[in-house]
């Protein structure tokens, strides 16, 4: 029975392997096509080539089961079905006690990558389960043919008895008494099928459609929808799983935030990640629910180590100037696009920076050269950007703004008559400035007096060096900091004072690293991250055919013009740096123990690399200490922070009312 693909952006088919097509689709984020069914004619040496990845082990450890959610898509339709007995049934009758898996199939079907990858994937689903009665109770799988015309009950129950050697999970083969009753389930699940007709109009039995695959909860929702690319057995078994378990309390809420610790757990339970080698450094939160807190009382309150944080002259921090600016933060409506906000590159759980990826992501994907700086203490930086280009948190706001790789405004009117259109910021700039309120300087100020809020000090290295606690560290972080005040001399460019310590001197350094990702010769292959965790080796030809050309980064020489300024970036501040890999300007370390040996070994030479830059001789032992020190940074209050963010607004609903 022949049948035609559809393809997507690019013929599957066509491609010569796994790799190459990831490396073709680079620039689109590794959008997969949709697939259809279609019959091929092979030589007896050329046998039909097997694409699909349900065949094969996936290449990289699947999230476990309940460490991650689902979301609604839409409503399951119904529709009257048959079963392989004849009798008419309510499709949504298996929807209501047990989770469903929905195929739709048709029986003459013999594309290896078409409906016999459904019946493959499905048959090691119903497997693995069986061993589970706890689950496999629970779970109805459903194979609904397009076909009437030739799949009529009776010849489903060859294909019925197949299956029903496994007891449970139950897998029934269903089909409709004619097309009237088939058609309006088909639209309702957009599952395309197209009947082949000759130069007649004469039906030729030949069908093309686009392979899905529907998983749908108890309450009559649908949870996912998978492709040939997508459908494997081992991910849609723990999808499985995953929603029967949410009758369960949810793994993340044993992680209360009145029994955390300072340390990080992976976000929202992505406990799956360090199986494949990936550690997630996101705070974990009870499904992402948080409270909101006196951001300005938490500002201005008492700390050891950290003053309170500066403002610029004659200002101070009003409830409903952060209120609005904390609005604005979250809001991805800034964007062009209304896709990007503030907080998607500056992300709360993960230290208010971004360390699943090494340089941030615009709107539409575009790349960004640098990585995303902490905004945790910003408030008293005197210099901004990692290129030093901007001097007060009022202005800053606006180069992301306008860059067309980050949120792509075209223009300050576009972003403030946007605003204006939406009544909650009418309301908003109103109680916060009076009235003709909705202007660049309004905007620049809410977003800054929000940011100057997220303070973050009282860290055990706080406690002891500043507060008398011997308790408060190990010994281990005593020697790191003897280190980082001598023998390693971190604290010429990391300043500590007597009263705080900013660990930062705003000055702008050359260490070799912008040098080195500068002048080093090109690759023959590139690694890109398709997920966290997950990544692919793309040849250099394949890679540069697909990926966006990155501006080359001179750091401050960009904004000065002269040659000395060459590759020099702004010192960071150290405080809560252990929340925020991976590091440098560029996220090319990937772990403090990186940076440690970095610059152990002096930096990276160059003609105008920093004089204070320079091989430190430290044993494994004493870069062991220092990251030790470096670790006792991390604040007890990020996770009022982060349960406040959980809690702010988004777009024009508020979680916090």
């Amino acid at each position: 029975m022949a049948a035609r693909q559809i393809t997507g952006r690019r013929l599957y088919a066509e491609s010569r392997s796994m790799k190459r097509f990831l490396s073709l689709c680079l620039a689109l984020f590794l959008v997969f096509p949709a697939f259809a069914h279609k019959k091929e004619k092979h030589s007896s040496e050329d046998e039909r080539q097997i694409l699909a990845p349900g065949y094969r082990p996936l290449e990289y450890e699947a999230p476990p089961a309940g460490s991650y959610q689902l979301p609604r898509l839409s409503k399951a339709a119904d529709g009257t079905v048959l079963d392989t007995d004849g009798n008419q049934i309510s499709l949504a009758k298996y929807f209501s006690s047990n989770v469903t898996i929905l195929a739709f199939i048709y029986g003459s079907c013999d594309d290896v990558n078409g409906c016999p990858l459904t019946d493959f994937v499905l048959r090691q689903v119903q497997k693995h389960l069986s061993a589970q009665p706890e689950f496999a109770n629970r779970l109805n799988i459903l194979s609904l043919s397009f076909d009437p015309a030739r799949d009529t009950p009776e010849s489903l129950r060859d294909l019925q008895r197949s299956v029903a050697r496994i007891d449970k999970p139950v897998w029934r083969y269903l089909t409709t008494s004619g097309y009237s009753e088939l058609d309006p389930i088909l639209q309702n699940y957009q599952q395309s099928v197209v009947r082949e007709v000759d130069g007649s109009g004469t039906e030729t039995g030949n069908l093309s459609h686009i392979l899905r695959v529907f998983l749908i909860d108890t309450a009559g929702y649908v949870r996912n929808i998978y492709s040939t690319s997508f459908l494997h057995a081992e991910t849609l078994a723990n999808d499985v799983i995953t929603l029967l378990l949410e009758d369960e309390p949810f793994a993340a809420e044993k992680n209360t935030l009145d029994n955390q610790d300072d340390s990080y757990t992976p976000g929202d339970d992505k406990s799956g990640y360090e199986q494949s080698g990936y550690v997630t450094r996101s705070k974990a939160l009870p499904r992402r629910q948080g409270d909101a807190i006196d951001l300005i009382a938490h500002a201005n309150k008492t700390r050891v180590g950290l003053l309170s944080v500066p403002l610029p002259d004659g200002a101070s921090l009003e409830p409903d100037i952060v209120k609005l600016g904390r609005r604005l933060f979250f809001d991805r409506r800034l964007s062009l696009n209304n896709t990007i906000s503030c907080a998607m590159c500056h992300i709360p759980e993960q230290g208010f920076a971004s360390n699943e990826l090494a340089t941030a992501v615009g709107v539409e994907g575009r790349t960004v050269r640098r990585n995303a700086p902490t905004l945790l203490n910003v408030g008293y930086l005197d210099r901004l950007f990692h290129d030093g280009r901007e001097f007060s948190l009022e202005n800053q706001i606006w180069a992301p703004l306008f860059a067309s790789n980050e949120m792509a405004v075209p223009s300050p009117g576009f972003l403030l008559n946007k605003l204006e259109s939406f009544e909650e910021y009418r309301k908003g700039f109103l109680q916060a400035f009076g009235e003709n309120s909705i202007l660049m300087r309004n905007v620049g100020v809410a977003l800054a007096s929000y940011q100057r809020t997220l303070v973050a000090a009282n860290s055990p290295f706080d406690m002891w060096y500043y507060g008398g606690d011997d308790n408060a560290v190990e010994d281990s972080v005593r020697r790191g900091f003897e280190l980082f005040v001598s023998k390693a001399g971190c604290a010429t460019c990391h300043i500590v004072g007597a009263h705080q310590a900013l660990f930062s001197d705003s000055a702008m350094h050359n260490t070799g690293i912008g040098y080195a990702r500068s002048m080093k010769p090109e690759a023959e292959t590139t690694r890109v991250q398709l997920a966290p965790g997950v990544f692919v080796d793309v040849d250099r030809e394949s890679y540069s055919a697909a990926a966006e050309k990155i501006k080359p980064d001179l750091g401050y020489y960009e904004i000065t013009q002269d040659p000395n300024d060459r590759w020099k970036y702004r010192t960071p501040t150290l405080r809560n740096v252990a929340l925020t890999p991976p590091y440098m300007h560029d996220g090319s370390l990937k772990s403090l123990s990186e940076v440690v040996s970095f610059y152990n070994k002096g930096g990276e030479p160059n003609e105008v690399l920093d004089p204070l830059i320079k091989p430190l001789n430290l044993t494994e032992k004493e870069m062991s200490d220092l990251v030790d020190f470096m670790q006792s940074l991390t604040s007890n209050e990020v996770n009022t922070l982060v349960s406040d963010a959980f809690a702010a607004p988004i777009g024009d609903i508020d979680n916090s009312q």
